[in-house]
C-alpha cells in the first residue's frame, strides 16, 4: 500500500492497522512505516494473522525486499513495539538488529508483558523514540482501532458490543416472532463486517431455538471466522443446530457453550459436535455472566459481539456488562412486538443505562448508529490510560 504524497507516515501507518482489523485477532491491529532521513517511505507493514510477523517485521521486510536499507531510517508504528517473547519473537530485537535511528510510536502497548519495557529497551541501544502525547489523533485513534485488546489487557475482560436491528419505534420482532428482515440488505452486510472484526460472536438459547441461525460470516469477505458463545443454561442446545455447521470461509471457529445445568450425556454429545461446554453457574439457575466474560477475557477474546433476544439484552444491560450499543434502524413502524432489551421496570429516569453517540450514518436505506455508555467513553480518554 503506497501513501499518498501528502499522508504523514503516522496516518498511513494507520491505515496499514485497518487492514489488519479481521485477521489479526487476538494480537492488536498495529501498522508500521519507514521512511528515510528526507521522508521517503521505504517499507511498510501490518500484522499478521496470530503466530505470523508483527507489523515492525513485515515493513523491515518490505524494506529489505525492495533493496533499501533501514540503517539509520525513522520507523513510524501505531503501537508500542512488543519487548517479550509470545507466539513471535520481541519486534524490539528486530528494529534494535536493523539499526534504525528513531521510532515514533502512537501509544503505549497496555500488556503488562510490555507497556513502557519496549521503549526502553529501544531507548537503551540507543534508538532514538518519540512517544505521542495521549491526546494525538494518531493515539487516539490506534487505541479506538483496538479498543478491544485495551480492554482485555486493562480489564482482563473483552469489549461488549451488543448489536440489534429494529424498526424505528424499537421493534426487533413481531409478536408471532417474525424478524427477518426488519433491516435491509446494506445493513445485514455491514452488521456482517462488525461480526468479522469481533474476536467471538455470542448468542441465547432463545435465538437458537427460535431462528437457528448459523451467527457466521457470509456477507463480507473475511480470512478468519469469528468464534461462537452460547449462553445456554439449561443445556438446551440441539445437536442439528445450524451453528455446528462448518462455515464455508474462513479458518475453523470454536463454540464455546456456557451452562448452568449439569447433564453428562448431553454435555457428552455437544463435545462430541465439537464444542467446548464451560459449566458457569450463578444465580437462579442461570449462567455467570461476568464470570463469563473473565473466562473470555483468558481466551483472548478482545471484543465481543452480542446478538441475542431481548431476554439476554436485557440480563447483559441490568448486570452493566454492556459497553457500546451497535442499533440499525429501519425506516418503519412496527407498533406491538418485542424490545431491544427486557430490563427494568425503572423508577427514576436517571436510573436507565446513559449513552454517548460516538457515530450516526446512513447504510443503505437504514440508519446505523454506535452509542457508547457513559461510563465506558473514559476507557479512551487518556487519564484512563
Amino acid at each position: 500500500m503506497t501513501a499518498p504524497a501528502s499522508q504523514h507516515p503516522l496516518d498511513h501507518a494507520l491505515a496499514l492497522a485497518r487492514e489488519a482489523t479481521r485477521s489479526s485477532n487476538p494480537n492488536p491491529r498495529v501498522g508500521c512505516v519507514i521512511t528515510t532521513h528526507d521522508g521517503r517511505e521505504i517499507g511498510v507493514g501490518h500484522t499478521q494473522p496470530a503466530g505470523s510477523p508483527h507489523a515492525e517485521v513485515m515493513a523491515l521486510r518490505d524494506a529489505q525486499a525492495r533493496g533499501e536499507s533501514v540503517v539509520g531510517a525513522t520507523v513510524y508504528v501505531t503501537l508500542e513495539p512488543c519487548s517479550h517473547h509470545g507466539r513471535t519473537p520481541p519486534c524490539c530485537d528486530a528494529l534494535i538488529a536493523a539499526r534504525v535511528g528513531k521510532v515514533v510510536v502512537s501509544t503505549g502497548d497496555p500488556n503488562p508483558l510490555v507497556s513502557g519495557r519496549g521503549t526502553d529497551r529501544l531507548r537503551a541501544a540507543g534508538i532514538a523514540v518519540e512517544l505521542l502525547p495521549t491526546d494525538h489523533h494518531a493515539a487516539i485513534a490506534s487505541r479506538e482501532l483496538n479498543i478491544g485488546f485495551f480492554s482485555r489487557m486493562i480489564r482482563s475482560i473483552p469489549w461488549v458490543r451488543m448489536k440489534a436491528a429494529a424498526s424505528l419505534d424499537g421493534v426487533t420482532a413481531l409478536d408471532n416472532g417474525a424478524s427477518q428482515w426488519i433491516t435491509g440488505e446494506a445493513a445485514r452486510a455491514d452488521g456482517h463486517a462488525w461480526r468479522a472484526r469481533a474476536c467471538a460472536v455470542l448468542t441465547g438459547i432463545g435465538t437458537v431455538l427460535e431462528d437457528d441461525p448459523l451467527l457466521d460470516v457470509r456477507l463480507v469477505d473475511t480470512p478468519r471466522q469469528p468464534h461462537l458463545v452460547v449462553i445456554d443454561s439449561r443445556l438446551q442446545t440441539p445437536p442439528t443446530a445450524r451453528l455446528f455447521q462448518t462455515p464455508a470461509t474462513g479458518l475453523a471457529r470454536q463454540i464455546w457453550i456456557y451452562h448452568a445445568a449439569r447433564d453428562p450425556e448431553k454435555e457428552a454429545v455437544l463435545k462430541g459436535l465439537g464444542a467446548a461446554l464451560i459449566h458457569m453457574p450463578g444465580a437462579n439457575s442461570k449462567v455467570d455472566l461476568p464470570g463469563m466474560l473473565s473466562d473470555l477475557g483468558r481466551r483472548e477474546v478482545n471484543e465481543l459481539h452480542v446478538e441475542a433476544g431481548h431476554k439476554l439484552n436485557g440480563s447483559f444491560l441490568r448486570e452493566a456488562l454492556v459497553d457500546e450499543m451497535l442499533l440499525y434502524l429501519a425506516p418503519q413502524l412496527l407498533g406491538r412486538g418485542a424490545g431491544l432489551a427486557d430490563f427494568g421496570p425503572l423508577q427514576r429516569l436517571q436510573e436507565g443505562p446513559l449513552l454517548r453517540y460516538a457515530s450516526v450514518d446512513r447504510v443503505g436505506v437504514d440508519l446505523r448508529i454506535l452509542a457508547r455508555l457513559h461510563e465506558r467513553d473514559a476507557f479512551l480518554h487518556p487519564a484512563a490510560l
